[in-house]
């Protein structure tokens, strides 16, 4: 979606957390071919590393991504426009390609308490689950979690 309504509102709050979801131009399931996802999932620790986040939990799906992170110093648009062009970039040299691998935009969400914190990484973690792809959480190899997720806070 390339609405600049996306962008009403919006604020980085350095050391805050917060939800990204990430979509893929046209839907396109990129990430059912596992090389593709190891790309992108090779790109948290990186940008963790660069002091531009500190992921907290992430899930990448055959078409989508949601990133759950603290922010760094940088704005929220400079990191997630980082990891889109970087995996973009990626990408398409993997595949020996020019292309868009993005939808322009993506969705954003400040997690202001605990309580949404833990409910927004379970969100994230049980995403495969409905989706067909795990039969719960904690199976599906491309998502990861800071903390254990037993019980669903919501």
């Amino acid at each position: 979606m390339n609405s600049p309504r996306l962008r009403i509102g919006r604020v980085s709050m350095p050391n805050h957390a917060y939800e990204l979801t990430m979509v893929c131009e046209h839907r396109r399931a990129w990430f059912d071919d596992p090389a593709n996802a190891r790309v992108v999932t090779a790109l948290f620790p990186l940008l963790d590393a660069q002091g531009l986040s500190h992921s907290l939990a992430w899930v990448v799906m055959p078409d989508h991504v949601h990133w759950l992170f603290q922010l760094g110093n940088r704005p929220l648009s400079y990191v997630a426009q980082r990891f889109k062009s970087r995996s973009a970039l990626m990408l398409n040299r993997l595949h020996l390609r020019n292309g868009r691998v993005w939808q322009t935009g993506y969705y954003d969400h400040c997690l202001r308490s605990e309580t949404a914190l833990r409910r927004h990484a379970f969100y994230v973690m049980e995403n495969p689950v409905p989706g067909g792809l795990a039969d719960r959480i904690g199976q599906y190899p491309y998502a990861w979690c800071r903390w254990p997720l037993e019980d669903d806070p919501r």
